[in-house]
């Protein structure tokens, strides 16, 4: 076929693909599907291969023009599908004009990005945001970090991560949903839609990557790229429904992930994708590897060299090789040697080009090369509002001794203290995962606190110490200063780089010097909140059993001062819940709500039982807990019936009342526990909950539906089951204090 009559079939796709609209099937139509058959027909191997493979460009520095030579060379050459870490409306278009005017096939190009909390408008970091319990507010945070990523020129975003985590050691739960796979579920959800809204075609929309596929939050010790060894029970049961969540919410695309679990590597597991993910759920976009992860096969010393690493993770299901090279450099070979199928090869093509297609790249190979979209939608002002109304849903308090918060506006003087606190290290206060953050655009803690007092009111500011290491010599300066003030607020915790990737931690109390300044502050006899700042729980006994009050705020974006004063001035009554467990130790991890029941279960005055010799079994801070600054009473638990047959639901109710003097907001948390069944069962797993706003002394009657797939578990064969018996509910505001009813399922 000449080159004049590839531009032609070419062109008539282009004007075909106008009849394409992205419809919530995974399978596109027939038309479209017959496009991409046509197009790998007319394509050689080599290019074929090149759809496989993602590059990093110059990787995330802020050059004009981002490709050297060799990466030119290799564009124009068919050779490259996808750029990871290229970002800039005018160099994303020019790049993607080499693709459509120098290259042989003239197939668009994918650019990926991590935006993992947003880009310029940085939200709370994902563990934060589950804090809020509100996924609506969660979509709509994804949504502003999709219009941004649009406005830089990005298709896709390395998001959201999903992984459950029930070690806080591993500096990745930073990036999650905390420990529990129901909320996890829902959190994941809501992001997919976020970021892809409501239809992939529109400006504004990135494609969503589900990761990391799978259960790499299981890692042991709670060391990063580490080993995960589980059953296949509780691979399925609690660390694959947030990953089944978000395909069900229409996520285009999935990255594997580093881990292997039960000696399979992740990236070369056809089980998971292709047997659960393909076959089970119905996927048919896109599997990316993470970074290097095809040519970490061989340190797994599952391949013994990069060709079998590349022969194996395509197999197995990987499509799209990130920054490794090996599809490009050594498949041509396995392929022509007879080692590697060409089928495999284009089944792996397919799902590229289709993705392409559905995000309309096709049509407009240029739909986010628009660089006066970056001006415009840049931390503009309604996308800063949701990511202060996002961080002031985020906060959790912890501990409010005689009610020494919300602070009054008027207070005569503050005693400011801490390393988080001032404006000198405001890039920490937005977490992990923030590349492009100006910290000059972060509202510091005393910026939002001098905002927010009165004029009449001192702020006296001290550091104090460094976040992670100091010579102590300002401890008895912040003393001073303490001494000189009527209340202190202790603003303390992790910088930046202490959580998210390759951020593991053995000792989780404040790092550095700042127990020690936080214990000369207390000795002054002053009041003393303290504001954690943090991407992971810290072990905080002493502080809970030394400290008035305790507000965990994490790392809360671009927003953090503005938000963390609404709080602790009473703007806002906050209305956080724990998504994960804090413990009292790190001899207690892991640690996590629903555990499952033991032989011999503690009981107090028998040491043979279940527990530690040297501290409690009960964490310091349990799964859901979170205080208000008013009270909620509950009562009047109705069950629907009290026996059903295993294929019917039953409906439950509980009356909810706001028994303090401000209004506020309460998470209603439902839990559920069989009582008996044929395998062991977690203690009790949440099964819905219900964000509600009340005034005081306004009441509401709360209803949760209860289905069968809620009943099911994984039985001894591995098939999804309810089996008949007594099942325990529990409602309340935490995992702990609840109330319960129970009821019946029959054959």
């Amino acid at each position: 076929m000449t080159m004049k009559s590839v531009k032609i079939l070419f062109l008539f796709f282009l004007f075909n693909s106008l009849l394409f609209a992205q419809i919530p099937t995974r399978l596109l139509s027939s038309q479209i599907e017959s496009k991409i058959d046509s197009i790998i027909r007319l394509m050689t191997l080599e290019e074929k291969l090149g759809q496989l493979n993602q590059i990093g460009g110059t990787w995330y520095d802020t050059k004009t023009e981002r490709l050297n030579l060799e990466q030119t060379a290799m564009l124009k050459a068919g050779k490259i599908g996808s750029f990871l870490g290229i970002t800039g409306a005018i160099e994303t278009g020019r790049i993607q004009r080499i693709a459509m005017e120098q290259t042989r096939m003239k197939i668009p190009l994918l650019f990926g990005y991590d935006i993992i909390h947003g880009y310029s408008t940085i939200t709370p970091i994902p563990l934060a945001e589950a804090s809020s319990w509100n996924p609506e507010l969660v979509q709509q945070s994804a949504r502003i970090a999709a219009i941004e990523g649009s406005a830089i020129g990005v298709h896709w975003t390395y998001a959201p991560m999903v992984d459950i985590a029930r070690d806080p050691r591993w500096g990745r739960i930073a990036e999650g949903s905390g420990e529990d796979p129901y909320l996890g579920s829902v959190m994941a959800a809501a992001r997919v839609k976020g970021f892809q809204g409501d239809d992939l075609l529109k400006y504004g929309s990135l494609l969503a990557c589900v990761k990391h596929f799978a259960a790499y939050g299981a890692a042991e010790a709670g060391r990063d790229y580490n080993s995960v060894d589980l059953s296949e029970r509780t691979v399925r049961e609690i660390y694959l429904p947030p990953y089944q969540a978000a395909i069900d919410a229409g996520a285009w695309t999935v990255m594997s992930a580093f881990n292997d679990i039960g000696g399979v590597p992740s990236s070369g597991s056809s089980w998971l994708l292709t047997d659960v993910l393909r076959k089970e759920w119905g996927f048919t976009g896109v599997v990316v590897s993470d970074y290097t992860a095809i040519m970490e096969l061989i340190h797994h010393r599952i391949a013994k060299d990069s060709t079998e690493a590349g022969i194996i993770g395509v197999t197995s299901g990987v499509d799209i090789d990130m920054v490794s090279r090996i599809y490009v450099d050594k498949l041509t070979s396995a392929v022509r040697s007879g080692k590697l199928s060409e089928e495999i090869v284009n089944e792996a093509v397919r799902r590229v080009l289709r993705v392409k297609f559905v995000y309309g790249l096709f049509d407009d190979p240029y739909r986010n090369s628009k660089p006066g979209k970056e001006k415009e939608l840049l931390m503009k002002k309604e996308h800063r509002d949701v990511a202060r109304q996002m961080a002031k849903q985020s906060i959790v308090v912890l501990k409010n001794e005689r009610e020494l918060l919300p602070l009054s506006k008027n207070v005569r003087s503050i005693a400011l203290i801490g390393p988080l606190a001032g404006n000198e290290n405001r890039r920490e206060l937005v977490g992990t995962w923030a590349w492009a953050q100006k910290p000059e655009l972060v509202v510091s803690v005393i910026d939002g606190i001098i905002s927010k007092t009165s004029p009449g009111t001192k702020i006296i500011y001290d550091k104090g110490c460094e976040i992670e290491s100091d010579s102590g010599a300002r401890i008895e300066q912040a003393v001073k200063a303490a001494n000189r003030a009527d209340v202190v607020i202790a603003v303390m915790g992790e910088s930046q780089g202490l959580s998210g990737e390759a951020a593991s931690r053995t000792i989780l109390d404040l790092p550095g010097r700042q127990k020690e300044l936080l214990k000369a502050l207390t000795a002054t006899g002053k009041p003393v909140i303290l504001v954690v700042m943090n991407g992971r729980p810290l072990t905080l006994e002493w502080e809970s059993e030394n400290i008035s009050a305790i507000v965990e705020s994490w790392h809360l974006g671009v927003e953090t001062g503005n938000a963390l004063a609404d709080v602790l001035f009473g703007d806002y009554n906050p209305s956080g819940k724990l998504p994960v467990t804090f413990p009292r130790n790190t001899g207690q991890i892991p640690i996590y709500y629903n555990h499952k029941s033991t032989g011999r279960p503690f009981v107090p005055a028998d040491k043979y039982t279940s527990r530690y010799l040297d501290a409690p079994n009960t964490p310091l801070f349990p799964f859901g807990f979170g205080l208000s600054y008013t009270t909620f009473g509950y009562e009047n638990l109705t069950l629907s019936a009290s026996t059903i047959k295993s294929t019917q639901s039953i409906t439950v109710s509980v009356d909810v009342q706001n028994i303090g003097k401000r209004s506020g907001e309460e998470v209603v948390q439902l839990y559920l526990r069989d009582d008996v069944a044929s395998v062991t069962r977690s203690v009790k797993e949440l099964k819905g909950f219900n964000k509600i706003s009340l005034n005081p002394g306004e009441k509401k009657t709360v209803q949760f539906t209860i289905r069968p797939d809620d009943l099911s578990f994984y039985n001894l064969s591995m098939k999804k089951v309810v089996e008949p018996g007594t099942f325990t509910l529990y409602i309340g505001g935490n995992s702990v204090d609840c109330m319960e009813a129970s009821f019946e399922v029959i054959e």
